[in-house]
């Protein structure tokens, strides 16, 4: 087999750098699309059952054309393989696993080939440039990138960001705000996607992210890492709020973003098309934090319920309405920043709930405990909250209690005691009457007055108790008898009896 002489083509050569640096893709990828082309050209004409591959020189551009024939012990495909005994003829020294090289004539290029050829190359250098673009824009997921409006369908934008597209969607662009072809724009990247025609580059901005990029590049200390930007939270074009951290103490945070005469936070708002901003100081201490997220208004008290994860907040009378905002919009931006529930009332409000609760409670206290309304003032104002807590209360609790001694603490431990045993033995008759089985009164962690609320639901069978979700047991139960991981232990309970069946099949 001996080598056909090729031509040198430097002009080959010449096409692929121009091509590869307009693409701004690699050399050697341009010319593997070349050589893919030729090679599919070659198997046009010579069959394309044989092994036929192309390979072009990387210093003169020469186009080598060959048959690859690979020899095998046993023949399965005549086109592409030998015996041994057929290589040795060829080659001596052949052995199995080697390949024959069968120099071919180069290859004219008729109309049709050279379009097919064309056809690979674009296919190939289009495939190459996609991988180029996601390669270089996936790893600036979450910085802001400059470009010019190319276009704007159907409220869309089209940004020309140099050396690929990005995409603006209406939902993504601030309120009120309209580009035009040309239009320079800022945006924040927040994904990109790699999908079957081509990366797609996806800019924002209404994302949070955008406002704290916008501030790192206004504020040298932020950038530097002196000063961290804790929470944000958006209404995009109408109000924002952005807690900040100093991690030195000479520096004050709110005052490095405000800047000489608001000059730094300015150039944000005027780029958030008017965007109003408070800046507020981050604290570690949730109530403090919460506090400072409100403002400008005042606060008089702050509650935590670390459980439900809701804080009350109490605010003077003529506070209430900054503290809400216009459409709730002050408080939806402090829930968000803080990542809490608020729930706001006035002094007025929370005068009058706390009057309910103490006059209910004490009411409770009488009528279970059979006490006077002395006696059962005394247990709410110390902070008793119900008959279980006065059972099983540590018994040198309650006799601590000014007025009490210790005959008056058992005393009151002992009426607690028969009066939630008798309210379980009315319970479980209820349970009964309304058909819940034994087998799911059985299950640890449910008490007879969950079983009823259970039954009333429908829920009678460990099958309807082990159909259920977490979210919809406690629902039924009730937010404060029941957090996510004991309701999950109770419906695996239910369904264990499921395994043992299967188990037996």
């Amino acid at each position: 087999m001996e080598r056909i002489a090729a031509l040198p083509r430097p002009e080959l050569l010449q096409v692929a750098d121009a091509v590869a640096r307009d693409k701004g893709i690699d050399r050697d990828e341009v010319l593997e699309a070349m050589e893919q082309a030729i090679q599919k050209a070659g198997r046009s004409k010579y069959g394309h059952e044989h092994d036929i591959r192309a390979h072009i020189d990387r210093k003169t551009g020469e186009i080598q054309l060959a048959r690859y024939i690979e020899v095998v012990e046993t023949v399965e495909n005549e086109a592409t393989q030998f015996t041994l005994a057929q290589a040795l003829r060829k080659k001596p020294g052949a052995v199995v696993g080697d390949f024959l090289i069968d120099p071919l004539p180069p290859i004219d290029f008729g109309r049709i080939a050279a379009q097919t050829a064309k056809q690979v190359i674009v296919q190939k250098v289009r495939d190459a440039e996609r991988q180029r673009q996601f390669n270089e824009y996936k790893d600036r997921v979450g910085e802001i990138s400059n470009g010019l409006v190319k276009r704007v369908e159907f409220g869309n934008v089209i940004v020309d960001l140099g050396r690929a597209e990005g995409l603006l969607r209406r939902d993504e662009l601030i309120p009120r705000e309209t580009f035009r072809t040309g239009d320079r724009v800022r945006a924040y990247i927040f994904d990109v996607r790699q999908e079957p025609r081509g990366p797609q580059i996806f800019l924002s901005r209404t994302h949070p992210m955008f406002m704290a990029k916008l501030f790192a590049q206004e504020v040298p200390e932020i950038y530097d890492g002196i000063i961290e930007i804790k929470a944000v939270a958006r209404d995009p074009g109408s109000r924002a709020k952005i807690a900040v951290l100093s991690h030195d103490s000479s520096i004050d945070p709110v005052g490095a973003c405000v800047g000489m005469r608001g000059s730094r936070v300015q150039a944000v708002v005027a780029e958030l098309q008017g965007e109003k901003i408070d800046i507020i100081q981050w604290s570690p201490d949730v109530a403090t934090f919460v506090v400072n997220a409100l403002a400008p208004a005042e606060v008089t008290k702050v509650v935590l319920d670390e459980e439900a994860g809701r804080i009350e907040v109490v605010v003077p009378d003529d506070q209430l309405s900054l503290a809400i905002g216009r459409r709730g919009q002050n408080v939806r931006l402090a829930s968000q920043l803080t990542q809490w529930n608020i729930d706001i009332m006035t002094e007025a409000e929370e005068s009058e709930r706390r009057t309910e609760e103490f006059r209910s409670r004490s009411n409770m206290f009488i009528q279970a405990l059979d006490v006077d309304d002395v006696i059962a003032h005394l247990l709410v104002t110390e902070g008793f909250s119900s008959v279980e807590e006065v059972a099983y209360v540590p018994l040198e609790d309650l006799a601590g209690i000014e007025g009490f001694d210790e005959g008056v603490a058992e005393e009151l431990q002992n009426r607690g005691r028969v009066f939630l045993s008798e309210q379980d033995d009315r319970y479980t008759q209820m349970r009964r009457d309304i058909g819940v089985a034994d087998d799911v009164a059985a299950i640890e962690g449910l008490t007879p007055a969950q079983l009823v609320k259970l039954g009333n639901r429908g829920v009678k069978t460990l099958d309807d108790l082990g159909d259920l979700a977490s979210d919809e047991l406690i629902d039924i139960v009730g937010k404060d008898a029941m957090n996510e991981d004991q309701a999950n232990a109770v419906i695996m309970a239910a369904r264990a009896h499921w395994f043992e069946d299967g188990a037996q099949g």
